[in-house]
């Protein structure tokens, strides 16, 4: 007896209609949404940011930055979540890339590659790891929920050309925060 029909589909198309039903305009609710896990989708975010699908680009912008929406950081992992299905995708590092920076007068407002903005300041951590075997920063800031996005290395040597030595530290401030680059001299 074939079973098929019965189990739900999990395609792209599926996906990408499910989360046009969110309600509302901006970003849906997700942190509102349980419904059961439904499984895995071969969904694959890599290290720079292209959004794969079964070993190939999503070719479509547009439904790149509709999953965008519908991300969701669980402690078991990433999901793309709607109101009926919850779907576990992998990313390599982090889902979001930092492409460009601009100064404001409330401070620095990042832009991802997927057209989210978030102000760094109290909402929005800029926080600096630094790998010890290599020394080799690793810059991201907060976007959403548990979602981040890496500070691509350009978008960081501006960073650093706009900071300031506080305490031996090279640091920014913004949205009446002060972030911590990384110490004086280091190589940042």
């Amino acid at each position: 007896m074939d079973t098929s029909r019965d189990k739900p589909a999990h395609g792209l198309d599926q996906v990408a209609q499910a989360a046009k039903q969110a309600p509302g305009r901006g970003l849906p609710p997700v942190h509102l949404w349980h419904p059961e896990h439904c499984g895995d989708i071969d969904i694959l975010i890599r290290a720079d940011g292209v959004w794969m699908h079964e070993g190939s680009p999503i070719g479509r912008p547009e439904m790149v930055r509709l999953f965008s929406t519908i991300l969701r950081k669980d402690p078991d992992g990433y999901h793309l979540v709607t109101p009926v299905e919850k779907l576990k995708i992998e990313v390599e590092d982090l889902p979001f890339r930092a492409i460009a920076v601009r100064a404001t007068d409330d401070g620095l407002v990042f832009t991802t590659d997927q057209g989210d903005e978030a102000l760094a300041g109290g909402e929005h951590a800029l926080v600096v790891d630094t790998d010890p075997a290599t020394q080799e920063p690793s810059p991201r800031i907060h976007v959403r929920g548990d979602l981040w996005a890496r500070i691509e290395r350009a978008i960081f040597y501006d960073l650093v050309e706009r900071a300031e030595v506080i305490d031996d530290t090279l640091s920014l401030r913004s949205g009446g925060q002060v972030f911590a680059l990384g110490p004086k001299g280091a190589g940042v």
